[in-house]
């Protein structure tokens, strides 16, 4: 075919048959063979019109609309025959103007959109459409005009985009996809999948995040598709010079989110789709799960070992045997005779009990929550009107509908019961829709979809995230002010409103824990950030060696617990001997004596927006090599995270961004912007502290609520440029601080040859109980020979060692010290 589909002037229909390979780019259709399939392509533009933010464009059939969202944020959607569907999101609940000021502008040869950062082109006479930044560098443009094409098979459309991809171009984000970070060169799809063992490079998996982050020459830009449909995303792998994104139906709605810092591109997204709730404290310490615990005697003597071993703990979870013939929200009385009594005991002794609830529900009249739905209509049904009915843990199974409102508030307030009987979390699992044999659903289930109307195919990815927005909204009401603890394994865009999430059915392997860490990232920087591997693996067997690698990581994965399989060896923290026992109780005591600082890089997410583990790319992102760094991150901005990860590895090497950094451990610096050869025997993992920080410490506890604190340590490091840190505080697991009851301290650390001085203020209305800081200056060139507090001389006494450290005790009201030579 000869046609150029880049200069066109009118609205084009050109049929498969007619296209070279270049031009199908990814025509991937299953009705091939029913009739001639015609891809459609926007013509010139022939009109334009304005509604307040939102301009539509049409080439006579087709309509393009583009809304200015914010400053940096515009969205584009295609209506193939001008038709737009309803303006509804589970991603963005609610899309408000953010901004005042935007020009329309009608140019010779393209119209444009402008906000104060980011221009959006649309060529007049092909619909191209481009993305322009203050310095007129385009940093975003189609390749070929926005496309479609019919589903004979179940009415709507295939939507397609195709943009241009440099060669310096790389691709990060997509959710977990356990693949390399840089996604260059990946075909890739969203579909929620039950992957057990899954295996490096499978996709997809459980959860769909349709939101990339693009970085050219230094400059970042994020796509967001918001489309609950099968998508697909090609980063320039069938041809080098094109990026594509498509999905099997629903409508063409991407949002160009502007940069040019990779960190503002994932704020900006959080904007949108929001951040997670701040957790409960309790819920960032350490969890011990199995499938399955039981029974009875068998959990509190798991409580038991954690308590008279002095490895600290908070919460053991119950996995589906704990259930009456699986049935949710049911008790197996044989296993579990009183679990109001053994779940009362336990919390005396410091643990929280987290059950697992599944979506299927046992077909059974006799079935209380299975009568209830079925008398209500809550459960889903097929196009002919039959319920749709599925074999799952319980045997044959029908299915809540969680798109409908009306189920998920009946869903909701199924919770009362266990919240009464002690259950402080619960987990949801199997809800891709997971369904044995036949993997999930139909495509012709139907949904309520929130009144939008939709067949399988639309609300697939959402399902699991639907059934967890019950499951968190039905504790929130029951609990009052206590802050939910939700858990899942499947869900989609703005899921992160609602739960934390885990990788899924790993597997015991050294290629899994690196596949995890690389998880771990990229939910960080696709709006997951509260996440988590299964310590260990879930199925096959670790060494101890590799648990013990593996426990390392988990203390600075944001969800840390340890989860296996029924028909593997048990693996507790000191199921491989007393030399890993050790080594694993002190790296599980050092996720506690950092609770302080992991729970403010929380408050940072869900305030701010900031992602919780940053790649080094991130940090750097002006660097090339930094694209190909994957081994190594920071938690918040101030630690650096390098996990051992090859079997028998005792060193590594370690690429310190610019800076100074100093070892956790030694205190000794290393100057940044560079690689060192790090020795990490195996009761030692690499980590380093950003000169100028302060990080907060609890004690030592054997969970979070063990101990009242009675002074607040802080880690205070030298440094030669000014620094800010801040440290957060609060109730630990109400919403009081939606009220302004917490306390935000912030620092500024600067210093020179003859002098270190630290500044503090303070916001919000908490006033916790202690009195005193014990403070601890790090790293100091000089030995001091005076301290001076809000302009009064430290009277104590001076504590310097041989490792430039300073001690000394303060007020919690100080608001100025200044160390001098």
């Amino acid at each position: 075919m000869n046609k150029d589909l880049n200069d066109t002037s009118e609205h084009i229909e050109v049929s498969v048959d007619e296209l070279d390979d270049a031009d199908i780019q990814h025509v991937n259709n299953p009705i091939v063979g029913l009739k001639p399939i015609v891809k459609e392509f926007l013509g010139s533009v022939k009109e334009v019109r304005q509604e307040n933010n939102k301009f539509i464009f049409t080439d006579g059939a087709a309509s393009v609309e583009v809304r200015v969202v914010s400053d940096e944020i515009i969205r584009v959607r295609m209506a193939p025959h001008s038709v737009f569907l309803d303006d509804f999101s589970y991603a963005v609940p609610l899309l408000d103007q953010k901004v005042a000021v935007f020009n329309f502008k009608d140019e010779k040869t393209y119209y444009s959109v402008s906000t104060n950062t980011v221009t959006c082109r649309i060529n007049k006479e092909n619909f191209l459409i481009s993305f322009v930044d203050n310095d007129n560098n385009i940093t975003n443009e189609d390749y070929l005009a926005m496309h479609w094409e019919e589903n004979a098979k179940f009415g709507g459309y295939y939507v397609y985009c195709t943009k241009k991809s440099d060669p310096d171009e790389s691709y990060f984000g997509l959710g977990d996809k356990p693949t390399d970070l840089n996604l260059r060169g990946k075909r890739l799809q969203n579909w929620n999948s039950d992957t057990y063992s899954f295996a490096k490079h499978q996709d997809p998996l459980y959860r769909s995040i349709p939101f990339f982050i693009s970085l050219k020459e230094g400059n970042a830009h994020g796509i967001f598709l918001d489309n609950t449909f099968k998508t697909h995303f090609d980063f320039a792998q069938e041809d080098p010079t094109k990026l594509s994104f498509w999905a099997d139906g629903g409508e063409l709605q991407y949002y160009y989110i502007h940069g040019p810092k990779m960190m503002d591109v994932v704020k900006r997204y959080n904007s949108i789709t929001g951040t997670h709730q701040l957790p409960p404290i309790w819920a960032l310490g350490y969890h011990q799960c199995r499938w399955s615990y039981y029974p009875e005697s068998k959990v509190k003597d798991l409580a038991y070992q954690f308590r008279s071993r002095k490895i600290p703990c908070d919460a053991l979870y119950l996995d589906i045997d704990y259930m009456d013939g699986y049935r949710c929200f049911t008790w197996n009385k044989k296993y579990f005779p009183n679990p109001k009594k053994m779940i009362k005991e336990l919390s005396d002794d410091g643990f929280k009990t987290v059950v697992i609830i599944d979506p299927g529900i046992k077909v059974d009249d006799n079935y209380w929550v299975f009568k209830e739905g079925k008398e209500n209509k809550y459960f889903c049904r097929r196009s002919d009107d039959y319920f749709m009915e599925g074999h799952v843990w319980p045997g044959r199974c029908q299915f809540p509908d969680f798109t409908n409102p009306e189920v998920r508030t009946w869903w909701g307030g199924l919770f009362k019961e266990l919240v009464e009987v002690g259950v402080a979390g619960v987990w949801n699992d199997m809800n891709e829709p997971a369904v044995f044999g036949s993997g999930t659903f139909p495509d012709d289930v139907r949904h309520q979809f929130d009144g939008h109307r939709g067949s399988h195919r639309k609300a697939h990815n959402v399902y699991g995230m639907q059934m967890v927005r019950a499951t968190y909204d039905g504790l929130k009401k029951i609990q009052k002010n206590k802050r939910p603890f939700t858990i899942t394994r499947a869900g989609y865009s703005g899921v992160q409103r609602y739960s934390c999430v885990w990788t899924g059915d790993n597997v015991a392997s050294w290629e899994h824990l690196k596949i995890g860490s690389l998880q771990m990232q990229r939910l960080s920087m696709s709006g997951l950030p509260f996440a988590g591997t299964d310590i260990g693996g879930f199925s096959g067997e670790p060494t101890g060696e590799l648990f013990t690698r593996w426990i390392q990581l988990g203390v600075f994965s944001p969800f840390m617990r340890a989860h296996s399989a029924g028909d593997t060896a048990e693996r507790e923290p000191w199921s491989f001997g007393k030399e890993l026992e050790d080594i694993n109780r002190k790296f599980i005591e050092l996720r506690y004596k950092l609770l302080p600082y992991i729970y403010s890089a929380f408050w940072e997410h869900h305030r701010y927006g900031f992602p919780i583990l940053r790649p080094i790319v991130m940090l750097e992102q002006e660097n090339a090599d930094n694209k190909f760094r994957e081994d190594e991150f920071t938690f918040g901005d101030k630690i650096l995270v390098c996990p051992i990860l090859d079997e028998g590895a005792t060193s590594r090497n370690v690429y310190m961004p610019k800076g100074n950094w100093y070892d956790y451990w030694t205190h000794e610096m290393y100057e940044g912007g560079q690689e060192h050869l790090i020795q990490a025997p195996l009761d030692s993992m690499p980590i380093f502290v950003k000169a100028g920080s302060v990080i907060p410490e609890y004690p030592v506890m054997q969970h979070t609520n063990e101990i009242e604190i009675d002074e607040l340590k802080f880690q205070i490091y030298y440094s030669d440029c000014e620094v800010n840190s801040f440290q957060f505080e609060d109730h630990g697991d109400t919403f009081g601080y939606e009220q302004d009851i917490y306390l935000e301290r912030k620092f500024i650390v600067n210093g020179d040859k003859k002098s270190m001085t630290i500044k503090k203020s303070v916001e919000g209305l908490f006033n916790p109980r202690y009195e005193t800081y014990d403070l601890k200056f790090i790293g100091l060139p000089f030995k001091p020979s005076k301290i001076i507090i809000d302009g009064v001389d430290f009277k104590g006494e001076i504590f310097f060692d041989n490792l430039k450290r300073v001690r000394i005790n303060v007020s919690k009201y100080f608001k100025y010290i200044q160390i001098l030579k």
